[in-house]
């Protein structure tokens, strides 16, 4: 007997990388990854997704019947707003997705922070993610603005956060794996900085901060970061470890910053921060 499930989550920028002390924090964005996945008897878990690596999907699913005790077989396939390898936490509002479609599928429920940590330890396994991204996975799977001691696996701190959001997609990727450590954990008192920023709910001079230093950390432009504050946001950074570029700027001035960026080559997407949790159901 074949049983099919449906999962959605939402895709999230960074205000602090977690690379260089393994304390980060991110918010969830309005672009989203819709995950179906069918459980049977067949030996195996499969990816269906044309194009992309399903290791990590794949994993999820495994991974959480593991930790239920359960053995089936089956299908997953994602489809995502999300630009891959953009540094718009893509992997993780894959994993997310995918567990809360095969709960779905299974009928089962599960805490949301719960079901987030297992989608971390996929990602680690399969060697999409240095830190774990536990700030990633959060911000995709409970919405708002969350910090986290990625280390320790713990949540220090969610908040809403209502505003629109600019982003600029540059034509090049960049995989997480691929980020030099070394030169990121160098900048690791400005990140302590801009953690305390951010436990203090200030997440857009957090955000800019995080922005400034990772950029010279990783040899990338800050000339977006540098438009963006003149245009009038309060918050803009390097997102994850690039290549894609977030600032939290009112509606107002968004025509302003979009004709800013689009001169610097790449895709402008207007978008919002999101503050609704993942969920499960409602069709592919």
């Amino acid at each position: 007997m074949n049983m099919r499930g449906y999962g959605r989550s939402n895709g999230a920028a960074s205000v602090l990388n977690a690379v260089a002390t393994w304390k980060g924090s991110a918010f969830a964005i309005e672009l989203e990854t819709r995950a179906e996945v069918e459980l049977d008897s067949s030996p195996a878990i499969r990816g269906d997704v044309p194009g992309v690596d399903t290791s990590l999907i794949e994993r999820c699913v495994e991974k959480l019947l593991e930790h239920l005790g359960l053995e089936h077989g089956g299908r997953v396939r994602t489809f995502s707003e999300i630009p891959v390898a953009s540094g718009l936490k893509s992997s993780s509002a894959a994993a997310n997705a995918v567990i809360l479609a095969a709960l779905d599928a299974l009928d089962m429920d599960m805490d949301l922070v719960r079901a987030a940590r297992i989608g971390v330890e996929a990602a680690r396994e399969v060697g999409v993610t240095i830190t774990g991204a536990l700030d990633d996975a959060l911000a995709s799977m409970l919405g708002g603005v969350v910090v986290t001691d990625n280390h320790r696996m713990s949540l220090l701190r969610r908040d809403e956060l209502h505003c629109s959001v600019m982003l600029l997609v540059p034509d090049r990727r960049i995989f997480s794996r691929d980020t030099d450590i070394s030169r990121s954990r160098v900048i690791a008192p400005m990140a302590d900085l801009a953690f305390d920023l951010a436990m203090k709910g200030e997440y857009g001079r957090a955000m800019t901060l995080n922005g400034l230093a990772y950029c010279a950390a990783l040899g990338l432009s800050s000339e977006p970061l540098i438009l963006a504050l003149e245009e009038g946001a309060w918050g803009a950074s390097l997102s994850g470890t690039g290549p894609s570029y977030a600032a939290l700027i009112d509606e107002s001035r968004m025509d302003g910053l979009e004709e800013s960026w689009r001169a610097l080559g790449g895709r402008v997407i207007r978008t919002k921060a999101n503050n609704r949790p993942a969920s499960r159901g409602r069709g592919f």
